[in-house]
């Protein structure tokens, strides 16, 4: 840092308060253009992913696993408000990059859609534990998610029975399973940027 300084004019002499506090905001400036610049080029990347054209378009039903492949776990009406916010040109129909990276690039730096921490995941399954067991039969598990709340469609209520379920008993061992669903966030982006 003392070498940014000498090199705006500022020796190792004694410095003002106005001195000192224009280069933390050039540094702090500098680091904040760094970070943007990285999160656009980590949202333009997961975008340009599920871009099956190279066009730099997108089909509008991609967007939540877009934003979910960074890091980000919004519900599919908060997916709707983002989508909303890209000013999608038609319905059901193609989501332009240049629309995209503003409001994805903002979500990511205001740490939205956070990752749900562990102890709030075992809490909700011991609420539907109604016999405090450990575990949740399969005919319930069922019902909650496709009754409750967001519901799951038959695909990805399929997929998770297949996962979740222990074989022999047909449970679903919550205590186990959540380990599954906990995500370090070091190691996730946009939260080791």
């Amino acid at each position: 840092m003392a070498v940014m300084w000498e090199a705006n004019g500022i020796s190792d002499g004694a410095w003002s308060d106005a001195e000192v506090a224009r280069e933390v905001q050039l540094a702090d400036t500098q680091w904040e253009d760094g970070l943007v610049a990285e999160i656009k080029k980590k949202a333009t990347e997961a975008f340009e992913v599920f871009d099956r054209e190279s066009n730099q378009t997108v089909d509008v039903r991609e967007i939540g696993c877009i934003i979910r492949s960074l890091g980000c776990f919004p519900s599919e009406a908060e997916i709707q408000e983002l989508i909303e916010k890209m000013e999608v040109e038609e319905a059901g129909g193609f989501v332009h990059l240049e629309k995209f990276l503003p409001v994805v690039t903002k979500v990511l730096l205001d740490r939205r859609f956070r990752p749900i921490p562990e102890d709030v995941i075992l809490h909700a399954f011991q609420a539907l534990d109604e016999n405090k067991c450990g575990y949740i039969t399969k005919e319930d598990l069922v019902k909650y998610l496709t009754e409750e709340g967001e519901p799951f469609n038959q695909e990805e209520m399929e997929d998770m029975l297949a996962i979740a379920l222990e074989p022999e008993s047909d449970t679903f061992h919550y205590r186990e399973y959540r380990k599954k669903l906990v995500v370090d966030e070091t190691k996730t982006f946009p939260f080791n940027v």
